[in-house]
């Protein structure tokens, strides 16, 4: 562990990744326009309301580096994951609803190579790590990708995201029997969802799933409203909406029988689910 990169080992066959939760801006917070909306953009909370993770033996990595200093579930070479769709670089220029996060210059080829030695790789490498010691143990590992955002971020994305969006590049990156389980969890849920729509997983989800391997990856990209109160519009006078546990309860219990799914799915390695 270090200043900004907090790794919790646990035992059983899961790992739960939070590359979007951080808010440190690092040594570069003075080249942002507003350092609120070099924040904005955070997955806000999303490491509280999985914090049941480790009770469940899990594995949690997290860095505390904000997205707009550098995204870690992004293509280093600077490749879109969505090629014909809004999104935003290695090094973000600009918020997700197209605001200008730079008041000067932008990052160049050197700083962009700098923040990714200083915080991409590291980040990366101990993720290779943990799936590679829980893997030397178990016949299959899960990776969780654990995601939020805004309900409506036009730019992005038409209407009212789902609540629960599950992404697997397609059924690339995990058996389709954990997408199943997945999914069914979320549908008993009673609240909106899909598998494989906007977000079908990011960098982190298509680079380590590899089920032929024995390591499934899943991206969970949540609407932010069905934990913390929403608001219609985010201002600095009401953003971050703060974190309620009794708000967020019931949306923790669903993500605590997902995750029960993927360990059993990992535990189980026969293409069906323990119920």
């Amino acid at each position: 562990m270090s200043d900004w990169l907090y790794i919790h080992r646990g035992t059983a066959p899961l790992v739960v990744a939070f590359p979007h939760t951080g808010t440190d801006l690092a040594n570069v917070e003075g080249e942002f326009a507003s350092p609120w909306l070099a924040r904005r953009d955070a997955d806000w909370w999303v490491d509280r309301l999985y914090a049941f993770a480790r009770d469940l033996g899990a594995t949690t990595i997290r860095t505390a580096i904000s997205r707009s200093v550098i995204d870690v579930n992004r293509d280093p070479s600077g490749a879109s994951l969505y090629p014909g769709q809004a999104t935003t670089e290695l090094c973000p220029t600009t918020t997700f609803d197209g605001e200008p996060l730079y008041s000067g210059s932008e990052p160049d080829k050197a700083e962009i190579a700098r923040r990714r030695d200083n915080w991409f790789a590291p980040y990366h490498a101990a993720i290779e790590s943990e799936l590679a010691r829980l893997r030397a143990g178990h016949p299959a590992v899960v990776l969780y990708d654990a995601h939020s955002i805004r309900s409506h971020v036009p730019r992005l994305f038409d209407g009212e995201l789902p609540q629960f969006n599950i992404g697997t590049n397609g059924g690339e990156t995990c058996d389709k029997a954990l997408s199943d389980a997945v999914t069914t969890i979320c549908a008993a849920s009673g609240r909106s969802h899909v598998l494989d729509g906007r977000f079908r997983g990011g960098w982190t989800t298509r680079l380590y799933g590899r089920p032929a391997d024995g390591i499934h990856a899943i991206q969970m990209e949540l609407a932010i409203r069905g934990y913390s109160p929403e608001p219609d519009v985010p201002s600095p006078s009401n953003w971050p909406p703060p974190f309620e546990p009794d708000y967020a309860a019931p949306l923790a219990a669903s993500l605590s029988d997902i995750l029960k799914a993927c360990i059993a799915f990992a535990q189980n390695n026969t293409g069906k689910i323990d119920q």
